[in-house]
């Protein structure tokens, strides 16, 4: 026994070894005394507090925006900005929440130290705080990114609900992140949604191109479930919303999403791809569904995450509004 728990530690601080990362310029309280008195990290947190209290969905909102954003050209604002054949414009991003919520935090640093705070980090810091308020563990990010000048639809180019583990896992390393990383940020989907028009063709009633199929790899039950109440085969259930996680857990950043997995009651293709038979990150959805290190975990996955390919020192922008260039 004592050997096989040594032997299963040992795997998964192997597979955590990828999580830390360096960006030189990038700094814990970077912002501490460029802002007079005021704390930055503090102003954030305060207005993420207010809008988390009236809507505990921001969190989920927070998370998807997070990862839309570092997936492509890294965590540089880009997803922000308005205007034709931007990022924002790109199909997996016309339903991305929670634009609103970064801008009022820019308002109120402006007013405070104008010109000194990127959306970038605004973003990551945000983000960070509606986690915790979520019920995930504390953690704390280094910040100095600078806005970039650029923000094309073109380069969007994200894995889709019915990935297979190997595309994703290919996404994942051109980022420079490992499966176990792709495991972890894929558990953002604990207080996560979609609608039934994501699941209704892959899943429920033509699974591999066949009129009529279910897939079966989704729990009977839930197939039932999900065939006779929640999204009927009929245009009007399109835009129902559908719990990716547990519906009592849905607001909750916790593990429950991997039990989901391996009781085949995954809602998107993606996320049941994890727990297939063969798969190789099985192991990693039974590690974190069946232990707590999830909680500890998924802040270091979200950390190496809001470091891909950042800009720091002199490169690109302070912003002055966050969805425009200056």
């Amino acid at each position: 026994m004592a050997h096989t728990r040594a032997t299963f530690m040992l795997a998964v601080a192997l597979a955590v070894l990828g999580l830390t990362t360096t960006q030189a310029q990038l700094q814990n309280g970077f912002y501490k005394g460029k802002c007079g008195a005021n704390d930055v990290e503090a102003i954030v947190q305060g207005v993420v507090k207010a809008r988390f209290s009236r809507e505990p969905a921001v969190a989920a909102y927070l998370l998807r925006l997070q990862f839309h954003e570092c997936g492509v050209n890294g965590c540089d604002g880009g997803l922000l900005i308005d205007g034709p054949g931007a990022e924002k414009t790109a199909p997996p991003n016309l339903s991305v929440k929670g634009y609103d919520l970064i801008a009022d935090v820019k308002t109120e640093l402006e007013k405070r130290c104008p010109g000194v705070v990127s959306c970038s980090d605004i973003e990551i810091l945000a983000t960070r705080d509606a986690v915790r308020l979520a019920g995930g563990n504390a953690y704390a990010v280094r910040t100095g990114r600078r806005d970039r000048r650029q923000s094309k639809a073109v380069d969007v180019n994200l894995p889709g609900p019915e990935s297979t583990v190997a595309q994703a896992t290919a996404f994942f390393s051109k980022l420079g992140l490992g499966q176990m990383d792709m495991v972890l940020l894929l558990g953002a989907h604990t207080v996560g949604v979609t609608h039934c028009s994501a699941i209704k063709s892959s899943r429920l009633y033509s699974y591999g191109g066949k009129a009529g199929a279910t897939d079966p790899s989704l729990d009977p039950y839930y197939a039932f479930v999900y065939k006779n109440y929640v999204c009927p085969n009929k245009p009007s259930t399109d835009n129902t919303v559908v719990f990716l996680d547990d519906q009592w857990s849905a607001l909750k950043v916790d593990k429950s999403f991997y039990k989901m997995l391996q009781k085949r009651r995954g809602v998107l293709s993606v996320d049941q791809n994890l727990y297939g038979n063969g798969a190789p990150t099985r192991w990693m959805v039974d590690m974190l569904a069946n232990t707590d290190n999830f909680s500890w975990l998924f802040p270091q996955a979200l950390v190496k995450l809001s470091e891909v390919n950042v800009l720091t020192g002199t490169q690109g922008e302070i912003r002055r509004v966050c969805n425009k260039f200056n």
